[in-house]
């Protein structure tokens, strides 16, 4: 059976790889089409490391989570947005003139460099916090569903095309924010899977039919016996 499409669902995480061993395992994955590129595989491969990705045929996912004030914002996208990445990560919480410079730093990066303006995805709040550490440790006393919703909120003020969320916020969000707005989540965990510090899952077909635009599934498909197949799993599971 053909599951071209399910794939186009799944972002695998290449988080914990070295940029040669990324490369062969990507290389490695039947029906790959999507890869996320996180901080500790661009310190050590750099922009190199995308352009081999997307030589390999792969949208790339980068997700360096910026956050900063709105001129170091935009700099740092214009700058990414150069390296041909489909989707880039920034912080909602920088709040809406930063968020606003970070789209105009994207748009002119791609135009100088011949390329797609890529979409932002503005994250919310990190799927490895948990309400009672967050409200301690942050003195939030909002519920996290609720900060979810505001800070998704300033990126559609901001013009940012979606955001990273918890698979756990995602019908809520997609009840606010219809299509075309791009949810992302992270926390997806096939049945049977280690949670490992992700606090805030749901499995793959659960996360789309809440609404959910892809899946990023990094260690159940990378540290797999057999990665392939796991791969293969979970696209079935989505069954579209």
């Amino acid at each position: 059976m053909d599951f071209s499409n399910s794939a186009n669902h799944i972002i695998v995480a290449l988080d914990g790889m070295a940029p040669r061993q990324a490369i062969e395992f990507t290389a490695a994955l039947p029906g790959l089409r999507r890869v996320k590129v996180g901080l500790e595989l661009f310190m050590s491969g750099g922009s190199a490391v995308v352009e081999q990705l997307r030589h390999q045929g792969l949208a790339v996912f980068l997700d360096l989570k910026f956050h900063d004030i709105p001129a170091t914002m935009a700099a740092a996208c214009r700058e990414a947005a150069s390296f041909g990445a489909d989707l880039i990560t920034v912080h909602a919480a920088a709040g809406i003139e930063a968020l606003a410079a970070a789209q105009q730093g994207a748009e002119e990066g791609a135009a100088a460099a011949g390329l797609q303006t890529p979409s932002l995805l503005a994250v919310t709040v990190l799927t490895s916090w948990d309400p009672l550490c967050f409200a301690d440790q942050l003195a939030i006393s909002e519920p996290i569903d609720r900060y979810v919703h505001r800070l998704a909120q300033l990126a559609n003020a901001a013009g940012i095309a979606g955001c990273v969320c918890s698979p756990l916020e995602v019908a809520s969000l997609r009840a606010a924010h219809p299509q075309p707005f791009a949810l992302v989540t992270p926390g997806i965990r096939p049945h049977g899977s280690d949670c490992n510090d992700q606090k805030r899952v749901l499995t793959p077909g659960q996360a789309l039919a809440a609404g959910a635009s892809q899946l990023v599934i990094g260690r159940p498909i990378t540290t797999a016996a057999d990665p392939a197949a796991v791969f293969s799993q979970c696209c079935q599971s989505l069954g579209v």
